[in-house]
């Protein structure tokens, strides 16, 4: 498991310090964020039992009036290299076109 949790259904007016206050209760925390006007943010243990602690004691509780969700933060998938474009296209591919 990893040491880095992801925290959901955040109201927007959730602060950092907020988080960090909730979360050190399970263990030492290394390093919060909150995505602003995203709703969600990851919270970063030191240790995998701290965050496990965690994810068992926080999940669905009420935070500034919000049922938070608590999980296991999964990497980001790759989003690759630049995206190329369709190319082509334009015209029909039937018989009329065909003549020519």
């Amino acid at each position: 498991m990893g040491k880095r949790l992801y925290v959901g259904n955040l109201n927007y007016s959730t602060s950092e310090s907020t988080l960090s206050d909730l979360f050190s209760a399970h263990g030492t925390v290394k390093e919060v964020t909150v995505i602003e006007g995203k709703g969600f943010g990851f919270v970063e243990y030191e240790t995998d039992e701290a965050a496990q602690l965690a994810i068992d004691n926080l999940n669905q509780t009420d935070v500034d009036g919000r049922e938070i969700r608590v999980d296991v933060a999964h990497e980001r998938p790759s989003r690759g290299g630049g995206g190329g474009g369709g190319g082509g296209g334009g015209g029909r591919r039937d018989s009329y076109n065909d003549r020519w």
